[in-house]
């Protein structure tokens, strides 16, 4: 319950941002989450976080990307914002707003992230995510219903991969994005129709099951393209 202010007084909430961190690891989503250092709740696993800080930030987003570069190295993400989480109990601290992002991060980019001296990330599996701290599952929950509802009519999927990738590369993470499968013909012939791809001139390399080099693609734009149709 809030607490009763002194006559004249004033009661001002604290300001947050909180980042949902999703990668793909060994073809399945995963979340990065990263242990508190101090108190409350020091050592759990939680969301990537912190306050917004006037001083410094120009707007919401620049307090997100401030901390990702911070506390996780990250930049040059794929960023969202969500939706503001508010209340008197979602901190013990006091009342508080948070306003919640959602980040997509090639497992590559953790990797270098890591080696740039960032803080330890845990991939959590979303499915099998333990009791966090603060309101950090609602957030997650959020983030994983906007990551999979936008997927199937958007580019968004395609940041989870690294800046070139091949069409099987791209037809396999919107499938786990979605959770179901796709007719690879149909998921083609869709991609090339709505001209969201451009070639480049890298070839992957040829496999075990893929006896010749693969023609590798990028996005036609750095931003989310929403398209006029499901893929």
């Amino acid at each position: 319950m809030p607490q009763p202010l002194p006559p004249g007084g004033e009661q001002r909430p604290i300001a947050t941002i909180d980042i949902v961190i999703v990668t793909l690891s060994e073809g399945a989503l995963r979340l990065g989450l990263q242990l508190r250092d101090r108190d409350p709740h020091e050592g759990k696993p939680a969301l990537i976080g912190g306050y917004v800080r006037p001083e410094e930030d120009d707007d919401i987003e620049s307090s997100a990307r401030r901390i990702l570069a911070d506390k996780g190295r990250l930049t040059g993400l794929y960023l969202e914002q969500l939706r503001t989480f508010g209340g008197p109990d979602r901190d013990p601290r006091g009342w508080s707003i948070s306003i919640a992002f959602l980040a997509l991060v090639p497992e590559e980019a953790l990797r270098a992230a890591q080696e740039r001296g960032a803080s330890p990330f845990e991939l959590i599996d979303p499915e099998r995510c333990p009791p966090l701290p603060f309101d950090h599952s609602r957030i997650i929950a959020a983030a994983l219903q906007r990551l999979r509802s936008k997927a199937s009519y958007s580019t968004l999927p395609a940041f989870l991969l690294g800046p070139h990738f091949t069409l099987p590369e791209l037809k396999s993470v919107y499938e786990t994005v979605m959770g179901t499968p796709l007719n690879d013909s149909a998921f083609r012939r869709k991609l090339m129709e709505m001209r969201i791809l451009e070639e480049v001139e890298a070839k992957a390399a040829a496999t075990a099951e893929r006896k010749r080099p693969a023609q590798m693609y990028r996005l036609a734009r750095e931003t989310l393209t929403e398209f006029d149709r499901t893929v």
